[in-house]
C-alpha cells in the first residue's frame, strides 16, 4: 500500500499589529481558525471569505493543526489584545451616552 502525502506552503504576512493575515489576503487567521472551530467546512469558510482559495483556507487549516499550540497561544494574545482594546474605547467613548444622543436626535 502507498500513501501519498502532499502538503503546501502556508503563505501569511503579519501586520504591525500582530494579525497573521492569509496570503496577499486581509483575512486573518483568526477568522479560519473561529469558522473551522465553529464547524464550518473549508469549502463553507472559503465562500465566506470569497478573497481566498479553497487551496489557502485548507492550507491555513493545515497550519493550526500542525502547529496547534503556538496558533492558540497567538489565539489567545488576540483576544486579550481585542478585549483591552474595546475596554480603552469604550472608556473614550461611552457607548450607552452615545446610545442615548443617537435616540434623541432620532425622536
Amino acid at each position: 500500500m502507498t500513501v501519498n502525502v502532499s502538503t503546501t506552503e502556508f503563505r501569511y504576512t503579519v501586520t504591525s499589529a500582530g494579525v497573521m493575515r492569509i496570503g496577499a489576503s486581509r483575512v486573518s487567521l483568526d477568522s479560519v481558525v473561529l469558522a473551522f472551530k465553529q464547524g464550518y467546512s473549508p469549502e463553507e469558510i472559503a465562500l465566506d471569505f470569497d478573497s481566498l482559495t479553497l487551496g489557502e483556507v485548507y492550507s491555513a487549516i493545515n497550519y493550526y493543526l500542525q502547529n496547534k499550540p503556538e496558533v492558540e497561544e497567538y489565539l489567545a494574545k488576540r483576544f486579550s489584545h481585542d478585549e483591552s482594546l474595546q475596554s480603552e474605547v469604550e472608556q473614550r467613548f461611552d457607548p450607552q451616552a452615545i446610545r442615548e444622543s443617537l435616540l434623541s436626535k432620532a425622536s
